[in-house]
């Protein structure tokens, strides 16, 4: 197992297009969170404190842009080899399947996990200092953004595996569908689209269950830090949802990369 995630790191670290999508998952982050941000001000409330914002999760917004960088980085450690057709020598020189996706895995949950963690501390640092100048002040009672408030710590700490759930869920869906057009589409379509589909269900009951379902809308559960009664799930439990696809979508790709690429 050493040599295969030796290997699979070499591959990853050699290739620049990955390490500018490691770069791409904070830099979008942060960008994204900041354009946010910008655009908020308590002064457009009927009261400062009538805004009713959810801090942490409006700094940490920009995990929607920083997603697609992650989901990028996902599907091409496994799909640039099937389009070059790298895969051929990556399986001849490993006859131990599981072994190739499972050094791919650790490479992509590390690269990720540190690349985000790099994001989610930026745009928490970017909104402790522009939020105040919005009217996000304790006088206007909004606590400012700490990690030593356990709320916050919440929401960082599960946007970071957020963003490494979904780049795991690219590499599976990839690694099953053998292709980064076809995988690209999947998962977007998921991320995105399966969303917007669930918000026009006219039916609240139906509304609630399928949003508890929804990996995006799960898996961003975590990020709320306040009014958590009103979520169709608790923050935890969403990210276990997500890791419930996550997991699928990487099982479903070893049982065929173990089967059908010979």
């Amino acid at each position: 197992m050493r040599h295969a995630l030796r290997a699979e790191w070499t591959k990853l670290r050699t290739l620049r297009s990955n390490w500018w999508l490691a770069v791409a998952v904070a830099v979008f982050t942060v960008a994204a969170s900041l354009t946010t941000m910008s655009t908020v001000d308590t002064s457009n409330c009927p009261t400062p404190a009538g805004c009713l914002e959810d801090v942490p999760e409006l700094a940490l917004s920009g995990v929607w842009f920083g997603q697609i960088a992650a989901v990028l980085l996902g599907v091409g450690v496994i799909g640039g080899e099937y389009g070059t057709g790298l895969i051929r020598s990556t399986l001849a020189a490993r006859p131990r399947r599981h072994q190739i996706l499972a050094g791919k895995a650790a490479v992509v949950t590390a690269t990720v996990f540190v690349a985000g963690t790099v994001g989610v501390l930026g745009a928490l640092l970017a909104g402790r200092i522009i939020l105040p100048g919005k009217g996000f002040t304790e006088d206007n009672g909004y606590q400012p953004l700490s990690l030593a408030d356990p709320a916050t710590l919440r929401a960082a700490t599960g946007t970071v595996l957020y963003l490494t759930l979904i780049a795991l869920l690219s590499l599976g869906i990839a690694t099953a569908v053998r292709g980064t057009a076809a995988a690209l589409s999947t998962v977007l379509s998921i991320l995105l689209i399966t969303p917007l589909l669930v918000s026009m269900i006219g039916d609240p009951t139906w509304h609630e269950r399928l949003d508890r379902l929804t990996p995006t809308t799960a898996g961003l559960a975590i990020q709320a830090t306040t009014a958590l009664d009103r979520l169709p799930i608790a923050p935890w439990a969403g990210v276990g949802v997500l890791a419930a696809y996550a997991a699928a979508a990487v099982a479903t790709g070893w049982w065929l990369l173990t089967r059908r690429d010979q």
